[in-house]
Formats: structure tokens, C-alpha cells, sequence
């Protein structure tokens, strides 16, 4: 094991004392891990100072960990440029074929590369941590728990292999210096994103969800080393010399797996279910399951929880009508909604899942369809707990047009599930650009031939069908409480 190993150790060493040597690289990152926490500590106390005029302690009990999440990240991005120039950086130079030409495995180059991009940032990152909390410490400052500082430090490292990982793929896919930096935006601003939603979450103060958050970042980050282990070839470094964006080819090979080669709408659909469906099965499976535990999960958790939250009283099965009423709008549904709006409400929330599933792997369209199930067993748990049977609710509020809405976001999800797993699994023949356009492709085919006819027989449905079940049902019920 040791052997196999050994290598690795080999190249980062090799990689980290070209970096150390590198004064673009090592100035700017010792300034921000030296001086940023100062400068950090000062901030915080004018702040501190400015709200506690104001009785604003819940602000400043979250400062900190704030603090600590915006230190940890902005060594990041400069010890980002290392690992942009990482295999592009040799191939300029003109050292990329002796280290090629060596007896070392492809997982073992590419592995000792992101070892060494990884280790800087992180041992910067720690020391500015470690700088500001000693700070923190010696003023008038409420130190966060040992819970969320080990939460803090887990994003850190997640945030560091995530953007560090991407950067390598970059450097390997580029066949240029300037065309890898050129590609850091496309990793800086998806994960300030991030970050903007994990401080929301460190202002709520929600330290259960932020575990969630950090197994979702450890999860991505390991897909991204997958990515760039599954499509490493030498070969591939040694046979680009140009970066030329095709339109043309890429217009072409997205029609021709999107047609498949049919010549009419029977032949296009035989080949939609006869090959495309087959390729969802696996990931709609997956969902399927993941989905069936959702609802178990959130309707059990409802029901146990929920009870101690409301009264239950003589009007309660009234108030409850009226509660629904208001939230789905099916006492004037006719004035308020029609197909068309739902259709594309359903329809931007369909595309919305797919815009983030692709820049996640399928990970963050898979959570949202997610939560979209749990919403469903807390509804119809709470509805249990006001004297209505779930099971029959459920048919009459949601079976009728979710017979056909759910389906389709269930194909759309898969669809784009499918384009994370069939980017991380090895495909030696292929380039990732070939990859993700034929698994797009596939996901246009599931789009305009299955997705986009269901969600407008669910919009009919919901607006001309649903209600009129759905409160002759809740007038009943009500009727049998009073």
C-alpha cells in the first residue's frame, strides 16, 4: 500500500516547493493569513460596539462564527491560483512530458496534484482561524460552542477540496494559463453563493442544519474529485493544443442525440421510451426510495412533534378548512389561479431544479424535489391530527393532478440526476464536454416529450378538477367534526 502511496507524496512535495518558490502565490497568501484576522478582529469590534447601542446581542453573538467563515475562505481564492496552473502551468513551461513520461499511474499524478493545491489553503485557512479566535478571545466577545467552530472548520476543509478539485479540472481540460484563470469565476461565485447561504443559516442559529450543510459540501467536493479522477488521461494533456469553442459541433451533437436519427414524432417517442427511459431507470429508482423514506421520515416527525404546538378544539376542524382554503385556493381557484400560470409555475420550477442539479452533480435537484415530498407527508400529517384521514386526503387533494405532476417531476429530476452520475463515471473514450451534451440531450427529450404534457394535464386538473373534489371533501369532513 505503502508502494502505491509513495508517489503521491513525491509529486505534492515537488508541486508545494514550486508553489512556495512562486512570490505571486506565497506573498498574497501570507498577507491574508497574517494580517486578514486583524483586520477581521478590528471590523467585528467596531461593529460590536456600534449595535450593542442598540440592544443588537443577537447580531453579535452571531458575528463570529460569520467571521470565521469569510477568514477561512479568502485564502482560498488565492491559493486557487496553484492549482489553475497545476498541469496547464507545466505544459507551458515545458515540463508537463518528463512528468508524463514517468512510470506513476494517472489516479497518482492527479491525486499528488490536488494534494498539494489542497494542503496550502487549508494550513492557511486554520492559522487565520487560529489567529482570529486567540483575538477573540482577549476581548469583550461571546465565543461560539465547540459544535459550530468543528462545523466551521469542516466547511473549510469541504470549501477548500471543492474549489481546489474544480481548479484542477480546469488546469486539465485548459490548454492555457490564462484560459484556466479565466475559468476561476466559475468556481469563486458558485461557492460565495454558498456561503451566502450558510451564513443565513449561522444568523438562525441553526446548528442541526448546518451538519446537513456540511455533509451536502463534503459530498460535492468528493463528486468533484471523482470527476477529475473518472477523466485524467495523459494522453488527453499531451493531444490539446488549441481552446476553440465550436458552436456549430456542439449545435450538431446536441440535435443528433436529441433526434436520435427519427424522421417522425412515433418513431422519436419509441426511441424516448425504448432508450432514454432505460437510461433513468437506475436514477429514478433512487429516488423513488430516497423519496418513500422522505415521506415516512416527514410524516412521522410531524406527527410527533406537531401536537404539542396546536389546540385542538370544537372549531378546530373549521379553522383547519379555512386554513386550506386560503393556502391552496380552492374556494375561488377559477378567480385566483388557471392552468396556464400553474402550468408555468411548475414548469420554472422544473427548470430551476435541473439549473442547479447541473452545477451540482444532481445533488442539490434531487434535495429540492426532496423537500417538495416531505411537504407533502407534513401536510397530510397535520391534516390527521385535525380528524382527517391522510389516505383519503391524499386522494382527493392531491392523487388527481399529482398523478401526473409528481411523475414528471420525478423524470426531470432523474434526468438530471443522471447528468451528474454519467459525468462522474469513468468514460476513457469520451471528453466531458461529449458527455454532458448527450446527457442534456436527454434530458431536452424527457422535457418536451414527457415533463411538459404531464405538468399541463396536472394544471388542468388542479384548477378544474382538484378543488371542487377537494371542498366537497373538506365540507363533509367538517360537517361529521361539528
Amino acid at each position: 500500500m505503502w508502494e502505491k502511496l509513495q508517489p503521491i507524496w513525491l509529486i505534492s512535495r515537488r508541486e508545494l516547493r514550486d508553489q512556495l518558490r512562486d512570490w505571486r502565490i506565497l506573498g498574497p497568501l501570507l498577507v491574508l493569513t497574517l494580517g486578514f484576522p486583524f483586520v477581521m478582529n478590528a471590523i467585528a469590534y467596531q461593529v460590536v460596539t456600534f449595535v450593542n447601542k442598540y440592544g443588537g446581542d443577537l447580531i453579535v453573538d452571531r458575528l463570529v462564527p460569520f467571521s470565521i467563515l469569510i477568514i477561512g475562505f479568502f485564502p482560498l481564492t488565492i491559493s486557487l491560483l496553484g492549482a489553475l496552473e497545476s498541469f496547464v502551468g507545466e505544459k507551458e513551461r515545458g515540463t508537463i512530458e518528463p512528468l508524463l513520461g514517468s512510470p506513476l499511474e494517472d489516479w497518482q499524478l492527479y491525486t499528488g496534484k490536488l494534494l498539494a493545491g489542497i494542503l496550502p489553503p487549508v494550513l492557511s485557512s486554520l492559522t487565520s482561524i487560529a489567529i482570529f479566535l486567540v483575538l477573540v478571545s482577549k476581548q469583550n466577545l461571546n465565543m461560539p460552542a465547540f459544535s459550530l467552530i468543528l462545523q466551521l472548520l469542516f466547511l473549510t476543509l469541504g470549501h477548500a477540496v471543492l474549489m481546489v478539485s474544480a481548479a484542477v479540472v480546469f488546469s486539465i481540460q485548459s490548454t492555457s494559463v490564462k484560459a484556466a484563470n479565466l475559468l476561476a469565476s466559475f468556481i469563486v461565485v458558485p461557492v460565495t453563493f454558498l456561503m451566502q447561504a450558510e451564513s443565513w443559516l449561522l444568523f438562525w442559529d441553526d446548528v442541526n442544519i448546518m451538519w446537513y450543510v456540511v455533509l451536502a459540501v463534503m459530498m460535492l467536493s468528493a463528486l468533484f474529485v471523482r470527476l477529475g479522477l473518472a477523466h485524467f488521461q495523459r494522453e488527453y494533456l499531451l493531444g490539446r493544443e488549441l481552446d476553440g469553442l465550436n458552436l456549430r459541433w456542439v449545435l450538431r451533437a446536441f440535435r443528433a442525440h436529441f433526434t436520435q436519427g427519427a424522421q417522425s414524432a412515433r418513431a422519436w417517442y419509441a426511441g424516448l421510451y425504448r432508450v432514454t427511459l432505460k437510461k433513468l431507470a437506475m436514477p429514478a429508482l433512487i429516488l423513488i426510495a430516497i423519496s418513500i423514506l422522505t415521506y415516512v421520515f416527514s410524516f412521522q416527525w410531524t406527527s410527533s412533534h406537531l401536537p404539542a404546538t396546536i389546540t385542538q378544539g370544537p372549531q378546530s376542524g373549521v379553522d383547519f378548512r379555512e386554513s386550506l382554503g386560503s393556502v391552496l385556493g380552492w374556494e375561488d381557484a377559477a378567480l385566483q389561479f388557471n392552468a396556464p400560470t400553474i402550468f408555468l409555475h411548475n414548469l420554472r420550477a422544473t427548470l430551476v431544479i435541473a439549473m442547479l442539479g447541473v452545477f451540482t452533480f444532481g445533488i442539490l435537484g434531487a434535495l429540492i424535489f426532496f423537500v417538495n415530498i416531505s411537504l407533502i407527508g407534513v401536510v397530510l400529517s397535520a391534516a390527521g391530527l385535525f380528524g382527517y384521514e391522510p389516505t383519503l386526503l391524499f386522494f382527493v387533494g392531491i392523487f388527481p393532478h399529482g398523478i401526473f405532476e409528481l411523475p414528471a417531476l420525478l423524470l426531470s429530476t432523474a434526468a438530471v440526476l443522471r447528468i451528474g452520475l454519467a459525468l462522474v463515471t469513468p468514460q476513457t473514450e469520451r471528453t466531458i464536454g461529449e458527455i454532458l451534451i448527450e446527457a442534456l440531450a436527454d434530458w431536452a427529450r424527457v422535457l418536451v416529450g414527457l415533463v411538459i404534457p404531464l405538468l399541463a394535464v396536472a394544471a388542468v386538473i388542479e384548477v378544474y378538477v382538484t378543488p371542487i373534489i377537494l371542498c366537497r371533501f373538506v365540507s363533509i369532513a367538517c360537517a361529521i367534526l361539528q
